[in-house]
């Protein structure tokens, strides 16, 4: 009890996000262009499997290519009504509309066996490794 009082009386002492984040708002774009397409890649000996948080979008609006060993993940947003009362006033908007994407290195793979499936707002791509390019010898032969 006396740690919940304690907790509650640091949030109050703490600064107001508005001061805190003044001057920051600059940046905001870059922010949020990195939180939306939270990834996790996982790499065995035989893949990577990626899995990619894109929730609120359509599946018809996100596309994926991989050359000379990247793998390129585009989707888009596009634009959204706030709803607002009967005097227009909207408490918070954080939702946020636009293109997005990132790129990854993951060489070795087998471009034509490459799979994707989106469900319920998060992507999994599994993209198998070439069993060719799996030397780690780097030695070059000097003549």
């Amino acid at each position: 009890m006396s740690n919940e009082l304690t907790n509650r009386i640091n949030n109050w002492m703490e600064q107001d996000d508005f001061f805190s984040n003044l001057g920051h708002s600059f940046f905001e774009g870059a922010k949020s262009f990195n939180q939306a397409l939270k990834t996790d890649i996982k790499e065995t000996d035989e893949a990577y499997d990626v899995k990619v948080d894109i929730p609120g979008i359509s599946k018809d609006d996100i596309s994926l290519s991989y050359d000379d060993g990247v793998l390129s993940i585009n989707a888009k947003r596009d634009s959204f009504e706030d709803k607002s009362d009967k005097d227009g006033n909207i408490i918070t908007s954080e939702r946020s509309y636009g293109s997005y994407s990132r790129q990854y290195r993951l060489p070795n793979v087998v471009k034509d066996q490459i799979s994707a499936k989106y469900t319920d707002g998060v992507l999994n791509i599994s993209l198998p490794k070439s069993k060719a390019n799996l030397s780690s010898e780097n030695q070059i032969k000097i003549d």
